[in-house]
Parts: C-alpha cells; sequence; structure tokens
C-alpha cells in the first residue's frame, strides 16, 4: 500500500514533466519560426533571396520535408541532441518560408487570426487530453482527409481557383481539428505509459517527437484560418 502511494505521485511527476517538455519544444519551436518570419519580412535583401528566386524558395520547402521526415521516422535512431537540433533547424527554415504572410496579409489580421487559432487549438488539445472516446480510428480518417487536402491543393495550383482554395481551407480546419484532439490524445497515452525508469535522452526524443506533431497542427491550422479571416495588405 505505502509502495503505491510513493509510485503513484512518481508516475504523475513523470507524465507532467514529459508533457510539459512537449509543449515547451513546441511553444520554442513557434516563437523561433514567429520571429525568423518576421525578421526576413523586414529584410529587402533576405526578402528578395528567398522569394526572387522560386529554385531557392523550393529548395527551403524541400529540405523543411525532408527535416520532418527524418526527424518523424528516424528520431529512434538519432541522439536526443541531434533530434532537438534538427527541430530547431526546421523552426527557423520554416520562418523564413513562412515569412510571405506578413507581404500578404494585414499585420492586425494575423494578430486576431493568431488568436482565434491558439484558443481553437487549446479547445481541442483539452478535448483530446479530457475524452474517453478512443480517437484512433478517427485518425486513419484524417490522414485520408489530410491527403485530399494535399492532392487538391496541388490541382489548385494549377487552376487557381478561389472557390476551390476556400472549400479546401474549411475541410482543412476540420482535418487540423481533428488532428489536434488526436495527437493530444496520442501524447497523453505515451506519456501514461513510458516506463518510469526510461532513459532521459529517449524521454527528450518523444517530447521532440510529440512537439513536432503538435507543432505542424498549429501552424497548419493558423495557415488554414488565415486563408479564411486574413485581410489583405492592400
Amino acid at each position: 500500500m505505502e509502495t503505491s502511494r510513493v509510485l503513484r505521485p512518481r508516475a504523475e511527476v513523470l507524465v507532467n514533466d514529459f508533457v510539459r517538455s512537449v509543449y515547451n519544444w513546441m511553444f520554442i519551436g513557434l516563437a523561433l519560426t514567429g520571429f525568423v518570419a518576421l525578421y526576413v519580412s523586414n529584410s529587402e535583401t533576405m526578402i528578395r533571396f528567398i522569394f526572387g528566386n522560386s529554385l531557392i524558395f523550393f529548395g527551403l520547402i524541400l529540405v523543411e520535408l525532408a527535416l520532418v521526415f527524418s526527424i518523424s521516422g528516424l528520431v529512434n535512431r538519432m541522439s536526443a541532441g541531434t533530434a532537438t537540433a534538427l527541430f530547431v533547424l526546421y523552426s527557423g527554415l520554416n520562418g523564413l518560408t513562412l515569412s510571405f504572410i506578413f507581404l500578404v496579409y494585414a499585420r492586425a489580421s494575423i494578430v486576431s487570426t493568431f488568436f482565434i487559432c491558439a484558443g481553437t487549438f487549446l479547445a481541442c488539445s483539452i478535448y483530446g487530453w479530457t475524452t474517453k472516446r478512443d480517437l484512433t480510428s478517427l485518425g486513419g480518417f484524417l490522414m485520408m482527409g489530410l491527403f485530399g487536402i494535399i492532392i487538391a491543393s496541388l490541382v489548385n495550383f494549377f487552376i487557381r481557383s478561389s472557390a476551390v482554395t476556400m472549400i479546401v481551407s474549411y475541410i482543412g480546419v476540420l482535418v487540423f481539428v481533428g488532428l489536434t484532439a488526436y495527437d493530444t490524445q496520442k501524447l497523453k497515452n505515451m506519456a501514461l505509459t513510458q516506463p518510469a525508469d526510461l532513459d532521459g535522452a529517449v524521454i527528450r526524443k518523444g517530447a521532440i517527437l510529440g512537439a513536432l506533431s503538435l507543432y505542424l497542427d498549429f501552424i497548419n491550422l493558423f495557415l488554414l484560418l488565415l486563408r479564411i479571416f486574413g485581410q489583405s495588405r492592400e
């Protein structure tokens, strides 16, 4: 009886520390992305360098995709320091490419959309953490929806239909609202099932992987909401 009383608080501390680490790294990633994006948008030289040459811009996109797949698929083979460095690098590079939003949208609408996104994300995370419903099956459905959005966006890149853009944006919001709840529940299950004697480096890598998932959910939800609510600078 006494042993269970000791182990239970310790388990709760480990879970809380893991979850706190995930959200701390997510916040660091978002803050770095925002800072880099704002800095680039105020630098004429950087704007010309990134957006003046399509090879540079799309090259950055490919590097970002490679980093995401590397962290997601190879994190177990990396050291904790490498996984952390790659996540920070990805967040910074994402700031370079996302700086375009400050060139396209009015800053007031960017700020207001950010708070809308933050509130939506928080509500979805709370639901994912507290719900007793198993969202595993929902995850597969949402991933199919995500692939559908990607395909539709690629097609619309060539046809440039504003109607398709808005339809994809609304559907995308629903998909990433669901993915936020799903990823939060997956994070909760990961935290609750990790052994008490798990190596600290392994915990750090798990936290980085969780932070990357939530970071991607937040960024994509923000961009989709910005398409809907954002007001042009002109």
